[in-house]
């Protein structure tokens, strides 16, 4: 890969985040994540790669941009996979809250996974945990064993998940053993990362949520030296049947590291659109500029920047960037 791809793909991101978060609070979070997409396209095509959306806004006949299988990039250069949320929690937007997230994650062609739109199991954590846990083993094991490994005290240990009615057993017991509970109304992919960021205070994240958003998650985990453990869930025989014809043969499998994004070399960048606990929003500021804060990650080097950009923002509403 291209050492200067990376501040491509942040360039992609910045834009998503700088024209979604123009709709924070606004109630209208289908204006945002249209907004969000368009922008990320846009963007793409200036750049000099040949990519394959693998992780994206939809199958083909459901969404009109970055749909499964569509080419961006400006046809020119090497061949990558490409998954992609513009926007990582549209209602987080819609409703003013924290968290939501522009995401691109880019491997060499035929390493990420083609993930299909269900729930999957979660286990993500940071690299002191990395290699030590299993998805196979209870909630309760699991977390004393990371309790040990990590020599704290259960009351010590710091969990998120999303707060659904489909995790009420998995809370309930969190609460039994003492540990911590951070709840997150959205923003899967940075609940994950945030396993990753000491300054973020959450040892594991677990729970149900999204398999595209798995998948990014593990690209991200893959350039901190974190883990990610995945198994879908399909609810139904057709569900079962995408699996299949996506490749996942066993369902019921444990997705490693490997199964999910590969070993090739992985570009990770992400921009906040609110803020969060390892990301500041977008802050629009006087004399028509706009300030964005990012994180853009390699898992060869496993390096992680911190971005803070000024932009002018008419350039953005021009389509430049």
């Amino acid at each position: 890969m291209e050492r200067d791809l990376s501040l491509d793909i942040v360039r992609v991101t910045e834009y998503a985040a700088l024209a979604s978060a123009r709709w924070t609070g606004k109630g209208n979070k289908h204006s945002a994540d249209e907004a969000a997409t368009s922008a990320m396209r846009s963007l793409f095509s200036s750049i000099s790669f040949r990519g394959t959306v693998v992780i994206g806004e939809g199958e083909m006949d459901e969404a009109p941009m970055l749909y499964i299988g569509e080419a961006v990039g400006n046809g020119t250069g090497p061949e990558y996979d490409v998954a992609v949320d513009p926007l990582e929690g549209t209602d987080i937007v819609a409703s003013g809250r924290n968290n939501a997230l522009s995401v691109v994650a880019i491997a060499e062609k035929g390493n990420l996974l083609h993930a299909p739109d269900m729930y999957m199991e979660k286990l993500a954590v940071g690299p002191r945990l990395a290699g030590q846990l299993n998805l196979d083993d209870s909630l309760e094991n699991t977390i004393r064993k990371a309790a040990v490994i990590l020599q704290k005290d259960l009351t010590e240990m710091s969990v998120s998940i999303l707060d659904r009615k489909r995790h009420a057993d998995k809370i309930l017991l969190l609460r039994m053993l003492g540990v911590k509970i951070h709840l997150l109304s959205d923003g899967d992919v940075a609940g994950a990362m945030a396993a990753a960021f000491p300054e973020a205070g959450i040892d594991i994240h677990i729970g149900s949520g999204g398999a595209p958003e798995g998948v990014l998650a593990a690209a991200a985990l893959r350039c901190m030296g974190g883990e990610f453990q995945g198994r879908l869930l399909p609810e139904n025989e057709e569900e079962k049947q995408r699996c299949i014809k996506m490749g996942i043969i066993d369902p019921s499998k444990v997705l490693g590291m490997r199964d999910l994004v590969g070993e090739s070399d992985i570009y990770f960048a992400a921009t906040g659109v609110t803020s969060g606990d390892f990301l500041s929003g977008v802050k629009f500021l006087t004399g028509n500029r706009a300030e964005t804060h990012s994180v853009v990650m390699r898992a060869k080097t496993q390096t992680v920047r911190f971005i803070q950009c000024v932009h002018q923002t008419y350039e953005y509403q021009l389509g430049s960037a």
